[in-house]
Parts: structure tokens; C-alpha cells; sequence
């Protein structure tokens, strides 16, 4: 097995519950190959270069660290299951799963656990995401947050400097393309999501959703007219109110966005980079997670 995980998680509460975990995956019999993450990138070159062999590759980190070794799992030819110990802010794919956030009971979980195949996301033909690809308001909050700020403050980390950027909201104008329609507007949000739980919260997204049924959940948001219009946005999306002419939801396979200035995206909290133009699509049923059998 390879073990990859991210030592400052969470406030680094994989420091005590490491030796356990090793202990039950050695009491089920497997060798155990240790890497802990140095920097950024390291979870899926670490995969590439040694995943292609393993009877098991389990990650324990953030939503960051599952996505780079899912990404470096993407480039094996033979990939073999996942495991997930959640050790993260906010774990929002842990909680999709139902993957336990006590680490040992993870780890039991992997144990025990049955293979489940999960769809991935394509972005631009050279990233990849696992729940959620998105660009505007607030979503620079994920990666602008440095790890230490998030060990210290956890999620309220997130929150804190997400009040910061309310008076900096600004629209990008952008052609949005799908199989099924097309708009063109001045959006301040946008998310296309696999994930029942986005920044901790579950009402931003359909709890109904299936992780491998080859679609997205997209949310787009126009640029509200008067703060009352933005107060408004906030209501229908965290409690469900009337329908509300800035809010747009869907589901499609793929999707396009063009801009005439490039936007800056976010893939699973990790900065993804300016586009002008991203194309997204659907791997599905790409990566085979254990998870509990019931």
C-alpha cells in the first residue's frame, strides 16, 4: 500500500492518530509505503512514480491532497482503489462519501469498505477536479487562506475571509455554453459541483445527487442590481425561498465558459489557474473509492 499524507491538515490531527492508523492496515496484512507531502504537487508525482503497483493507494489530507492524488492516479495505466482518511478544514467529498471524520474509524472504513467508482472532472484538458470546479465571489477565499490561518481558525477561517471580500464582488461577462442551452450574462459566481456539501454547507447543492451518473450540478449567479437584489440571492440559496431571476441551476455532461478577460477558477479549493475560456467535462465513474459497504 502507499500511504500519502498532508502533515499540517486540520491542525496536524493526523499526528495523533498515525500510529493506529498504520497499525490497522498492518494487522490487515498490507506493506505499508509511507510518503508525507513536502510541497505542493508532491501527493501526485509521489503516485505516478510509485502507485502503479500497489494493490492500494490511500491519501489522508484535505480536499487538496485528495485531488492530487486522484490527478496522479488519472495517469496511471492500471489504477488500483483509493482510500480516504479526511484530515481537512472542511472535507466536502469526505462528506458526499460518508466517510467518517474520526480518522481511525476512516481507516476502518477503508478496511471493511467495498469499492465504489466516482466521476471526475476534466478541466481544460490539463487539470482535473474531483467534486468542484468554480470562478467569483468568494471562491479565491479557498486558496488566498494560508494553511497555517486555516490550522489556527479552521472553518471559520473560510467565513472570516469571505466577509473580507463581500465589498470587492465584481461580474465577469461570459459566454456559458452546454448541451442543452447557452447564456450570456455578467455573473459575480459559478460552480459546477459533484459534492453534496461545498465550504461545509449542504443547501448550496442538490442532496439527491449521484456521484457517478456522469453529469454535473451547475450553479451560476448574475450580477445582482441593488444589495437588496444580493440579500436575496442569499436567502433562496441557504434557505430555499421562491425561485430567484439571478440564480440559474442545471445539470449537463459538459460546458463551456468564455470571457474576454481571463477569470481565475478554483479546482477543489486549490487555485486552478486564468482561463479566457474552460472547457469542462465529465470522467465518469473514473476513480473506485472504498467505502462502507451499507
Amino acid at each position: 500500500m502507499l500511504f500519502v499524507f498532508n502533515p499540517r491538515s486540520g491542525k496536524e490531527q493526523i499526528r495523533g492518530s498515525l500510529l493506529r492508523i498504520l497499525d490497522i492496515f498492518t494487522k490487515d496484512g498490507y506493506d505499508i509505503h509511507v510518503h508525507v507531502t513536502q510541497s505542493q504537487g508532491d501527493a501526485s508525482r509521489i503516485v505516478k512514480e510509485l502507485g502503479e503497483g500497489m494493490d492500494l493507494i490511500l491519501c489522508s489530507g484535505g480536499d487538496g491532497t485528495l485531488n492530487e492524488t486522484i490527478c496522479g492516479m488519472l495517469a496511471l495505466k492500471d489504477q488500483p482503489p483509493l482510500g480516504y482518511i479526511p484530515a481537512g478544514s472542511t472535507n466536502d467529498f469526505a462528506v458526499s462519501l460518508q466517510i467518517p471524520k474520526d480518522m481511525e474509524r476512516a481507516a476502518l472504513n477503508v478496511v471493511n469498505g467495498a469499492p465504489f467508482a466516482v466521476d471526475v472532472g476534466s478541466f481544460c484538458g490539463d487539470r482535473n477536479f474531483v467534486y468542484i470546479a468554480g470562478f467569483g465571489a468568494f471562491t479565491e477565499v479557498a486558496y488566498a487562506t494560508s494553511q497555517d490561518r486555516k490550522n489556527l481558525l479552521g472553518h471559520p477561517a473560510y467565513m472570516l475571509e469571505a466577509l473580507k471580500s463581500i465589498s470587492s464582488i465584481k461580474p465577469y461577462h461570459m459566454l456559458v455554453q452546454w448541451e442543452e442551452g447557452e447564456l450570456e450574462e455578467d455573473f459575480v459566481f459559478g460552480m459546477v459541483t459533484n459534492t453534496r456539501s461545498v465550504g461545509g454547507f449542504k443547501n448550496l447543492v442538490n442532496q439527491t445527487v449521484a456521484l457517478n451518473d456522469g453529469a454535473f450540478e451547475v450553479l451560476l449567479i448574475r450580477m445582482p442590481k441593488t444589495p437588496g437584489d444580493l440579500s436575496n440571492i442569499i436567502s433562496h440559496l441557504f434557505l430555499k425561498e421562491e425561485p430567484n431571476e439571478y440564480v440559474y441551476r442545471f445539470k449537463t455532461a459538459s460546458i463551456c465558459f468564455q470571457s474576454a478577460a481571463p477569470v481565475d477558477w478554483v479546482l477543489d479549493g486549490e487555485y486552478g489557474g486564468a482561463r479566457t475560456q474552460a472547457q469542462i467535462g465529465c470522467l465518469r465513474e473514473k476513480i473506485r473509492i472504498l467505502v462502507d459497504r451499507c
